[in-house]
């Protein structure tokens, strides 16, 4: 029996207004505002970025600059980087948070699941044993128990440590 995953808090999300013809994957890191934008390092083909409206806590996402959806076509040191990167993001998150497991994928456009259906993107999920309890279920509520803020500069901190 297929269960079924709440995450009411993405409601901001799936109703926010998009721009035709932007892409928040190629906008933020434009912006040069890093901290403000949640990217928490800068590599040459890819950024990691904190997900605005995380499954958990310290969700990120592993992001090529070049804008494609299509994962075929990416090239050799794009493929490379984004692993490298997704696993400094496992290292990261394990010192920031001690994480018991992580869940990692894509979502290959909309049919697939894919909220940015036109830039493709790695998440890179903690879990915690019985990180899931009633609160999703019966109260369309998901316990976020830091701030996203407060996650980036702790994320930030040991990022720019294990990049040095």
């Amino acid at each position: 029996m297929m269960k079924p995953l709440w995450a009411p808090w993405r409601m901001e999300f799936i109703t926010s207004e998009r721009k035709p013809g932007s892409c928040v994957f190629c906008d933020l890191p434009n912006e040069k505002e890093d901290k403000k934008n949640l990217i928490v390092h800068r590599g040459e083909k890819v950024f990691v970025i904190l997900n605005k409206f995380p499954y958990n806590l310290g969700h990120m996402m592993v992001v090529p600059f070049e804008h494609t959806c299509e994962f075929r076509a990416l090239k050799t040191e794009q493929l490379l980087e984004m692993t490298q990167e997704a696993q400094r993001v496992i290292e990261v998150l394990s010192e920031v948070y001690r994480p018991e497991g992580f869940n990692m994928g894509m979502n290959l456009g909309q049919a697939a699941g894919a909220g940015i259906k036109d830039h493709l993107h790695l998440h890179v999920v903690p879990r915690w044993n019985g990180d899931t309890n009633f609160m999703p279920v019966i109260g369309e509520t998901k316990g976020m128990p830091e701030h996203l803020q407060t996650c980036f500069d702790k994320c930030f901190e040991v990022y720019r440590r294990k990049t040095k």
